[in-house]
C-alpha cells in the first residue's frame, strides 16, 4: 500500500512531517508522498522520519494555480532539488498569502471579532497560514460550533469575509517543478469544475505545455469518475497516481491513509509502474 499525496502541519495538515510519517509505517504504507500545499516545509522532517521508518519518502508540494474555474491544484511529486525558479514562487505565495490573510483580518474586525494578524502567526507558527487556520480559531473562540460551519457563513465564495487567492501561473509552475527534477501532476481533476465535454481538451492542452500525470484516483470523486479519468489519461499520454489527500481525522473524518476513491487501498502500481519509472528518466 501507497500514498503520494498527504498533507502536515506545515499547511494545514493535523500532523507534523514526523507523526505522518509514524502513521504510515504503523499502517504498512511503503511509499508516502508529503505534499503540502505552498510549502515544502514538512520535507526535511518528513525525509529524517522515512529513513528511519524505512519508508521510501516522494518529496512534493501542492500549487494553487490561477484558473477561471473551480480549484486547480498542481502537484510537484519527487523533488529532487529546489531550483531558483521553484524558490521564487515559494516567496511570492508566502507574500501573497501575508496579504490575503490581513485583508480576511481586516473583514473579521470589521464585523467584531477580536483577532491579530499576530496572534493567527502565534497560534499557527512555521506554517502556511490559509482560510482552514481562520475557521479552526472561529471554533477556538466559540464564534462556530466546527470548521465547516465557519466556511459556510464566513470563508467560503460569496461569504463576508471569503478574500480571492492569487494562485501561481500555470507554466512557471511547470517549469519550476520540472527545474527541480519533480513530475508536474494535476491533482485531483474534478475539481476543475470542468465539464466532461470540456475536460478533455484542458487535459490536452495542460499536457503539451508540460504536465506529465494526472492524479485520477482521490476519494473526492466517484470510483465511475476515476476509471474514466484514467482511460482519458492514457489516451493523452498521462501517467496516472492515487491518493488519499489525507490531512488528519479531525480535518477530514472521511479521508484515510493509503486509500482513495471507494475507500479502495492505494496500489503499488502508480508508483511502480506509473511515478518512478517517469522521475528515474528525467
Amino acid at each position: 500500500m501507497i500514498d503520494l499525496h498527504v498533507h502536515t502541519s506545515a499547511s494545514d495538515g493535523q500532523y507534523s512531517a514526523e507523526e505522518i510519517v509514524q502513521k504510515a509505517a504503523e499502517k504498512n504504507i511503503s511509499v508516502l508522498g508529503i505534499t503540502d500545499h505552498d510549502t515544502i516545509g514538512g520535507l526535511e522532517m518528513g525525509k529524517k522520519a522515512a529513513e528511519e521508518c524505512g519508508i521510501t519518502l516522494v518529496p512534493g508540494v501542492e500549487l494553487s494555480i490561477n484558473f477561471p474555474t473551480g480549484e486547480f491544484h498542481l502537484l510537484g511529486l519527487g523533488l529532487k532539488q529546489i531550483s531558483p525558479s521553484f524558490q521564487q514562487i515559494l516567496d511570492n505565495v508566502v507574500e501573497n498569502r501575508h496579504r490575503r490573510n490581513c485583508e480576511i483580518i481586516d473583514k473579521m474586525r470589521a464585523d467584531g471579532v477580536d483577532i491579530t494578524i499576530d496572534e493567527m502567526y502565534a497560534e499557527y507558527p512555521n506554517t502556511i497560514l490559509g482560510r482552514p487556520h481562520f475557521a479552526a480559531m472561529l471554533q477556538k473562540k466559540g464564534i462556530v460550533k466546527h470548521r465547516q460551519q465557519a466556511f459556510d457563513r464566513f470563508l467560503a465564495h460569496g461569504r463576508p469575509w471569503y478574500v480571492k487567492k492569487v494562485g501561481t501561473n500555470l507554466d512557471e509552475a511547470i517549469v519550476a517543478i520540472r527545474e527541480s527534477g519533480g513530475a508536474p501532476v494535476i491533482a485531483h481533476p474534478m475539481s476543475l469544475f470542468l465539464s466532461w465535454g470540456k475536460l478533455p481538451d484542458a487535459l490536452k492542452d495542460f499536457y503539451d505545455r508540460g504536465v506529465v500525470g494526472l492524479e485520477a484516483y482521490h476519494p473526492g470523486a466517484r470510483v465511475t469518475e476515476c476509471l474514466r479519468l484514467e482511460e482519458l489519461a492514457g489516451k493523452i499520454g498521462y501517467f496516472v497516481t492515487a491518493a488519499s489527500d489525507f490531512h488528519g481525522e479531525k480535518i477530514r473524518a472521511d479521508r484515510k491513509l493509503g486509500h482513495t476513491c471507494g475507500g479502495k487501498k492505494i496500489e503499488d502500481r502508480f508508483w511502480t509502474e506509473n511515478l518512478k519509472p517517469w522521475l528515474e528518466s528525467h
